[in-house]
């Protein structure tokens, strides 16, 4: 017989057919979220899941899933899934790692250059018809070509953006918790800075770092109380890592300028006080999300799934200790 597979949200119908090669699969095209006792039914019986940032699979869920082998995440991250939990029963879990770089970090661009030239006001501006005449000082912004980019975390998004900046002839500077080589340094024009002076310094902070227990509310009230006034915070990471309270009270004081996220800490729901600021861009985590790279994001999370399942040595093998159990 062959193996059972669960997919827990819509893919495309190529990455199932992909998967019915292989196993007998289970497919919520309806979209439906699966969460808590849901999530467990549909997995009882299952060998394999294709999950997404929107499942979590913990050691309860672990237990009552005793058949489940592999945890296929069509994500870069992976906050969803206890890795302990996952290596302690012998759960190879994978993510997608480095085919969304580069669509992300477009991404990111567009936030900061929505965010630094105020184009949602003025768009809002334009379709609610209040736009009656050319003004010298209306929607006065922020310029991006020569101004300073700190970078939260130089992986591979993270160089990626840095990159990007050199056709806008930026400073670049970056932290991480472990500084970078000098061969990525100079590939991306970067220069290491602690984490204060970053804050200080840069005209646009963009975060670019994993959502865990160490990162959460990395960038909160005391990193924002330093950034200047002219200056705005991009967030295209993870929900969690930035403090969102802190975040709206800076920009309800105007402390900082503006601010562009696509990630927030209980998304979907978000803040009220973000809704309330005409100086954020807001969009619905979808910085990976163009139709080449969620399809390559969907497949390459099959394939681990198949590896998984078969060889027991997929590809983007998270926790690599699971087969040495």
């Amino acid at each position: 017989m062959k193996k059972q597979v669960f997919v827990t949200r819509e893919v495309f119908g190529e990455v199932l057919d992909f998967l019915a090669s292989h196993f007998e699969v289970t497919a919520n095209q309806e979209d439906t979220i699966f969460s808590g006792e849901a999530l467990v039914q549909a997995l009882a019986d299952q060998e394999g899941v294709l999950t997404t940032i929107t499942e979590r699979i913990d050691e309860s869920l672990l237990i009552r899933c005793p058949k489940l082998k592999a945890v296929c995440n069509i994500a870069v991250g992976y906050n969803n899934i206890d890795l302990a939990a996952c290596t302690a029963r012998g759960v190879m879990a994978t993510n997608t790692p480095g085919v969304l770089d580069d669509t992300t970090a477009d991404f990111t661009w567009a936030l900061i250059l929505a965010t630094a030239r105020r184009l949602n006001e003025a768009e809002a501006c334009v379709r609610e018809g209040r736009w009656d005449k050319w003004k010298l000082k209306q929607f006065l912004g922020l310029d991006v070509h020569h101004a300073t980019l700190g970078i939260i975390g130089l992986g591979r998004i993270g160089q990626v953006v840095a990159r990007r900046a050199m056709g806008f002839e930026m400073e670049v500077i970056y932290h991480d918790v472990y500084r970078a080589s000098p061969e990525i340094e100079t590939a991306c024009r970067a220069r290491y800075a602690a984490k204060d002076e970053l804050f200080r310094r840069a005209d646009i902070v963009t975060i670019h770092i994993p959502y865990s227990r160490e990162t959460h509310h990395a960038v909160g009230a005391s990193e924002i109380a330093l950034m200047k006034k002219s200056a705005i915070l991009i967030h295209a990471a993870r929900g969690g890592v930035v403090d969102d309270a802190a975040l709206v009270e800076a920009l309800r004081k105007g402390a900082i300028a503006g601010a562009g996220l696509d990630v927030f800490e209980s998304e979907p729901a978000l803040h009220p006080g973000f809704l309330e600021r005409k100086n954020v861009v807001l969009s619905s985590h979808i910085a990976s999300s163009s139709e080449k790279t969620r399809f390559k994001m969907a497949m390459m999370a099959a394939e681990n799934c198949v590896a998984a399942l078969s060889s027991g040595n997929p590809p983007n093998l998270l926790n690599p200790s699971v087969n040495k159990k």
